[in-house]
């Protein structure tokens, strides 16, 4: 540290997606005067959940994003950096440009990251050649355009192993296309595959029936212990290795006119080469206060958390209001007054027009908001999550304002 210039300042949280934005602006609320930094490289900020709707032609992609500075909160400080290791036994960060930033209390909510290179072949032909992703604000437009001009052959949907966000976006974009070709009259002449990394086509399954129910009428072929390695874009051709009943793998070969990718996920490299890890790469906090198992005065939030949540907006919403209140608590030295409940929600969009709000939490609980049937899929679903739940993102969420996200 010699020689190098060391900033101090009071909370510093390290990203600006939608945790570091919203838990800045629910901690102001609370506490006016406090003195609040947020460290992201990025100068823009993107609303990820709609991506999906934007593969399928019902939502605007520049809808999906705005200038960094126009939603950081006022009186928050902004460093335009990227940390790149922590020292939490000094309270200190280093970043991308030397500078060595000192906090009282530290906030990590940096998300994950994509890990596209883990698919041989992938990158070079991501956007063309038929492959595309939702997982990607340039690719779900071209997801739509393969949609629209697909009238026959084979498309393929993948998921990769655990965790990842959103963990319903890999077949919500095989329902979504899959009812456009229906209602355009397409549908029987195309035979669509989803390929699942893991055993189940949903993680709670009290929501299976239902999402079967579509699977059926898509007649949607359903490979599980299928993990895509390879893509060959020009050739049209797929490779998965699939894993048997007793455990052995073996690689099968797949054309393709249409391979919707969703790329294997895990904790940013800073993060899991720092200090504040678990043995998995994610941030290591107590799963109900969402405090780190070691350093008292870091909290976590968001998709970098080591909590068994869903990785979700809706997730990262109910997690900011218990880091503000226990964050708070813990500067003051009294007891952390909010427990999470490991809340979170994932519209389904099983067709254009109707979603099966799945919401839960740990343990696979449900957690449904309005008192009605959570299996039965809705119209209101689709209302809420196409035109309420954007507006409820970028004028309560980010701004501190809690709607239906007060914890129990």
């Amino acid at each position: 540290m010699k020689g190098r210039k060391v900033e101090k300042h009071d909370i510093v949280i390290v990203g600006g997606g939608s945790g570091g934005i919203a838990i800045a602006s629910s901690l102001l609320k609370r506490q006016k005067n406090l003195n609040i930094t947020i460290i992201e490289p990025s100068d823009k900020h993107l609303y990820q959940p709609a991506w999906t709707l934007v593969g399928a032609g019902e939502f605007k992609q520049e809808n999906t994003v705005r200038p960094m500075a126009d939603c950081i909160p006022e009186n928050v400080s902004w460093i335009r950096a990227a940390v790149t290791s922590f020292d939490p036994e000094k309270n200190h960060v280093t970043l991308d440009d030397g500078r060595i930033i000192e906090y009282a209390n530290l906030i990590v909510s940096p998300g994950l990251q994509l890990n596209w290179k883990a698919i041989t072949g992938l990158e070079e032909t991501l956007g063309k050649n038929g492959v595309t992703s939702n997982y990607r604000y340039d690719l779900a437009p071209y997801t739509w355009e393969m949609v629209k001009s697909l009238r026959q052959g084979r498309a393929i949907f993948t998921q990769p192993p655990m965790p990842i966000k959103c963990a319903g976006a890999p077949q919500k974009a095989m329902y979504l296309s899959c009812s456009e070709w229906e209602n355009k009259g397409l549908l029987s002449g195309i035979e669509v595959e989803m390929h699942n990394a893991g055993g189940v086509l949903f993680g709670v399954a009290d929501f299976v029936p239902a999402l079967m129910e579509y699977v059926r009428r898509y007649k949607a072929k359903l490979n599980f212990n299928s993990t895509l390695v390879r893509v060959d874009g020009p050739a049209r051709k797929a490779w998965f290795n699939v894993k048997d009943a007793d455990g052995n793998i073996n690689e099968v070969e797949k054309s393709f006119d249409m391979l919707h990718v969703v790329p294997p996920q895990s904790a940013p490299d800073f993060i899991k080469q720092s200090p504040l890890a678990n043995a998995d790469g994610w941030l290591e906090v107590n799963q109900t206060t969402l405090q780190h198992v070691r350093y008292a005065n870091i909290f976590g939030v968001g998709d970098v958390v080591s909590a068994p949540n869903a990785k979700t907006v809706a997730a990262a919403r109910q997690q900011v209001v218990i880091v503000a209140r226990n964050l708070l608590a813990q500067r003051s030295n009294t007891p952390l007054p909010a427990e999470y409940n490991g809340y979170g929600a994932c519209p389904l969009t099983v067709e254009k027009g109707k979603i099966v709000l799945a919401e839960f939490g740990y343990g696979g609980k449900l957690l449904p908001t309005f008192p009605l049937d959570p299996l039965v899929p809705r119209y209101l679903g689709w209302v809420l999550k196409k035109t309420i739940l954007p507006w409820v993102y970028w004028n309560l969420m980010l701004k501190g304002r809690e709607w239906l996200a007060k914890p129990g």
